[in-house]
């Protein structure tokens, strides 16, 4: 996820504020997503009304709040295991 500068424009906000604050000050800024893009608005308005006391309570709802096209390939694990029906990826050898 890359927010394109609103890091820093979050960085300046005034502190401690709510949602409503945020997304009046900065709500079209888009934040650039592995498979798109969202505008930082619509990711706020997901969990409704809230108070921030710093810039990092702002970044991490973005990341917990990002669409599905901010997680690349969905439902995509390297690190499940196979399943009992499936025989798995064959080993390689380095």
């Amino acid at each position: 996820m890359r927010l394109n500068g609103v890091d820093d424009r979050l960085e300046r906000h005034q502190y401690p504020t709510t949602s409503e604050e945020i997304i009046a000050a900065h709500g079209n800024a888009t934040v650039e997503l592995a498979n798109g893009s969202e505008r930082l608005g619509d990711v706020l308005e997901r969990f409704g009304d809230q108070t921030f006391e710093d810039a990092e309570d702002v970044f991490t709802t973005l990341r917990a709040g990002v669409c599905h096209r901010g997680v690349g390939r969905r439902f995509y694990s390297d690190r499940d295991p196979t399943t009992d029906a499936e025989d798995g990826p064959a080993p390689v050898s380095f």
